[in-house]
């Protein structure tokens, strides 16, 4: 339950009984995050792709879509971070650069390399990066102590 409080102009939020969190339960809320992302991601990069946008710039710019979603619902609800960390912010955007950077070497080796085609190497390459997304944003990003 979040609790939201105003003083000298600035919105703090807290949250509050808040309980241990268990990481079976938080695997499957990032997984659903995750769905969700992976569709925003999806859908923008194949119709950047249609829209004749290099593979490599449509990946960019969907991937980034998908992470703005993904700080926002992770934060609030998979991992149950409150308030605003600067500290946070920038650990999100380097384990998400990592994430993007194994997903465009898989692209590009999966596609360029080995011929597979775009939508094949597309979902690997997903695949390959959301190991290292979960670890980074469960151990590093949002690693509240206490819980």
């Amino acid at each position: 339950m979040c609790h939201f409080s105003e003083g000298n102009g600035t919105v703090y939020m807290k949250h509050i009984n808040v309980q241990p969190r268990h990481p079976i339960g938080e695997f499957i809320r990032f997984a659903a995050v995750g769905v969700l992302n992976t569709g925003v991601d999806m859908t923008i990069f194949f119709l950047f792709t249609w829209l004749g946008v290099a593979y490599i710039g449509a990946q960019i710019i969907s991937y980034s879509c998908g992470t703005a979603n993904s700080y926002l619902l992770n934060k609030l609800w998979t991992f149950r971070s409150s308030g605003l960390s600067f500290t946070e912010m920038v650990r999100f955007i380097i384990v998400n650069g990592a994430s993007l950077g194994i997903s465009l070497v898989c692209l590009a080796l999966l596609h360029d390399r080995a011929g597979i085609g775009l939508g094949a190497a597309k979902v690997a390459a997903t695949i390959a990066a959301l190991g290292v997304n979960f670890l980074g944003n469960k151990l590093w990003v949002f690693n509240v102590k206490g819980n």
